[in-house]
């Protein structure tokens, strides 16, 4: 008899993502068919949380999350993290709902589970990159990675990146309630938080793409609050200061 695989939870945070969510959770189920699949959506005015629902009514691994408004990716990626500790995952996958994380790729990271407690979907070790990025988005990202690697000691190329599979036992170990980011630079604190658990940090190539529908929700004002947060979390872990 095969082994039982781990209990794996992907989440997915919506907000007017109603064109993708379809395809998006076939192409998971394509690629990990034993996967629960949890949607957290923000109130999305273009009805993804009704339509998450009705999927979920036609199929038992999905599951639906509805918040009241927009409170972010930090806040949806930990309300996740909560759901798998509570219900008894083993492994917490995450991607974004716009395919710019494209679900072939689970297998690699899945398997990648074997020797590591968190498996980076990365942009930015051998084989991996990016699609349509101009230059200079490039040359910031690949900067701030620079320093996080500096500051955090974190030996991983790609930290910003969501595309990451976590084992959930690390997680209940890594004090999330004392996670200060909210937007961008959550994805730098958390793996901070969970790499100083011992966990065993493994990178996959891939390539990161442009979203299929919608529009992207970057916003400069949270790029700048995210940056200060970074080098305010950072700067203290480089001077030995409790964070």
């Amino acid at each position: 008899m095969s082994p039982t695989p781990p209990r794996l939870l992907v989440s997915l945070a919506t907000y007017n993502e109603r064109d993708n969510l379809p395809p998006l959770i076939a192409d998971i189920h394509a690629h990990a068919p034993h996967a629960d699949i949890l949607v957290i959506d923000d109130n999305s005015p273009d009805g993804t949380g009704r339509l998450a629902d009705e999927l979920a009514a036609a199929d038992s691994r999905i599951k639906v999350m509805h918040r009241p408004g927009k409170l972010g990716l930090g806040t949806a990626t930990l309300a996740a993290m909560r759901f798998a500790m509570e219900n008894g995952y083993d492994l917490l996958q995450n991607l974004d709902a716009d395919f710019s994380h494209p679900p072939r790729y689970l297998p690699g990271l899945l398997a990648g589970m074997a020797s590591h407690d968190v498996m980076i979907g990365s942009r930015y070790v051998a084989g991996g990159g990016t699609e349509g990025w101009p230059l200079v988005r490039k040359l910031i990202s690949k900067s701030v990675n620079a320093l996080v690697r500096f500051l955090f000691r974190m030996p991983v190329k790609d930290a910003s990146g969501a595309f990451r599979c976590y084992r959930v036992e690390n997680l209940k170990q890594a004090k999330l309630e004392e996670t200060i980011s909210r937007g961008y630079s959550f994805q730098q604190e958390v793996l901070f938080r969970v790499y100083r658990t011992g966990a065993r940090l493994g990178e996959l190539p891939i390539i990161f793409e442009n979203r299929r529908h919608g529009s992207s929700k970057v916003n400069t004002k949270e790029a700048v609050r995210s940056m200060a947060t970074i080098l305010y979390l950072g700067v203290r872990n480089f001077l030995g200061i409790r964070v």
